[in-house]
């Protein structure tokens, strides 16, 4: 069993809800815990399907907050959002983009399919250094706070069996294989190698 926590990146389309809830819940059971998200800009639900509001990832929680509060305190409130965003910014200032970050980590949790891919493009289009291998996972979360809650309590304990195994390399299908009986929800899994 590895003595120190893995170093786990979770991955959403803005860094908003699934990875922020998701990190929020790992780092408070210890691991070393990053959050992203692939998109190309942030976007959070606006008065209207088709209009929703666009930021980039430039802008820290704090200042999409006070926008939002300024455009419709009530609206923001009443869905969601501005709660979502508070505990955003007790966990980090801003959103960050996966393809911006090159740290390492062991594994590489995604929330949707379509992050998985862009994951493993951004991974495998990436120049081979160390060649340590790293994991990515895939756990589809609808983005509502509600499966976001669950996903990440599911992540979490995900990780935990994972840190626990004597031989993640060998013991990862098997451990995915119980977790898509245990959960009912498909994973997807590849290596990739930094």
């Amino acid at each position: 069993m590895p003595s120190h926590p893995l170093r786990v990146a979770v991955v959403c389309s803005s860094n908003q809800n699934r990875s922020m809830e998701a990190h929020n819940i790992l780092s408070k059971r210890g691991f070393d815990v990053r959050s992203f998200g692939t998109g190309s800009h942030v976007k959070l639900p606006g008065p209207a399907p088709d209009k929703p509001n666009v930021y980039d990832f430039k802008i820290t929680y704090e200042q999409m907050y006070n926008d939002l509060v300024r455009k419709d305190k009530e609206l923001y409130t009443q869905n969601g959002i501005l709660h979502m965003l508070d505990r955003n910014k007790r966990i980090k200032a801003r959103p960050e983009r996966f393809q911006s970050c090159k740290d390492q980590f062991c594994l590489v949790i995604t929330c949707e399919e379509r992050v998985y891919d862009q994951v493993l493009e951004e991974l495998s289009s990436r120049e081979q250094e160390s060649f340590q291998p790293v994991h990515v996972i895939n756990v589809d979360i609808q983005d509502n706070h509600e499966e976001a809650t669950l996903g990440a309590f599911l992540i979490c304990e995900l990780c935990q069996c994972i840190q626990h195994t004597d031989d993640m390399e060998n013991e990862m299908d098997e451990l995915l294989q119980e977790f898509e009986e245990k959960s009912g929800r498909p994973f997807l899994h590849t290596v990739c190698f930094y």
